[in-house]
């Protein structure tokens, strides 16, 4: 990846109409608002959004469709001893899972929706990850720092899914402890928001 021609892919929000509310809160709630948006940077209102924003994008679902959160450390250690075939039934048991929860979440099961469940679920349990193009290919990045074995996971579970729907598409990934790297072409209109 020649980081010179590489861009970030904007997620443009769309303009949305937008309306004044009022809700009534308990002042225990508005001052750990306040502290917690002064902490951020950022002002009342924006951390309220961002607050109802994942509630709808995420966390609405999460007792629908059996998420758990899970600390990260517990994940890291069930990851040291999992080889490759253990890896491969996590993935073969997780892709139906997927296919439902994108069924249930987005209404329809397709690449753009199934890419945009799996951002809204990093978002959620606060991986980072980033969609940059490059002329027609995407390169689609996923820091977990959870150690080699869960890039493993993550690498072969990203070359399954772009499988799934590009089967004749070549899938190129870089992989260290804690980042994941998938590249495909998907062309430069490409855009898994647009549905």
């Amino acid at each position: 990846m020649d980081i010179s021609t590489v861009t970030r892919k904007a997620h443009v929000p769309k303009k949305e109409k937008t309306r004044t509310v009022t809700f009534r809160f308990p002042e225990k709630i508005i001052q750990e608002i306040e502290t917690e948006a002064m902490q951020r940077g950022i002002s009342q209102n924006v951390l309220v959004r961002q607050i109802l924003e994942k509630f709808v994008q995420w966390d609405r679902f999460g007792d629908k469709i059996g998420m758990i959160p899970v600390p990260k450390g517990i994940l890291k250690s069930l990851g040291v001893n999992l080889e490759g075939s253990d890896i491969n039934m996590i993935v073969e048991i997780l892709k139906p899972v997927i296919k439902d929860n994108v069924l249930f979440m987005k209404g329809k099961y397709d690449l753009k929706r199934c890419i945009e469940t799996l951002e809204d679920y990093m978002r959620a349990s606060g991986m980072k990850s980033d969609h940059r193009t490059e002329g027609s290919l995407h390169h689609f990045i996923v820091q977990h720092e959870l150690g080699m074995t869960w890039s493993l996971f993550t690498e072969q579970l990203l070359k399954e899914i772009f499988h799934e729907f590009l089967p004749e598409k070549n899938v190129k990934t870089q992989t260290t402890e804690s980042t994941v790297i998938t590249t495909i072409g998907l062309g430069a209109d490409f855009n898994e928001h647009d549905y």
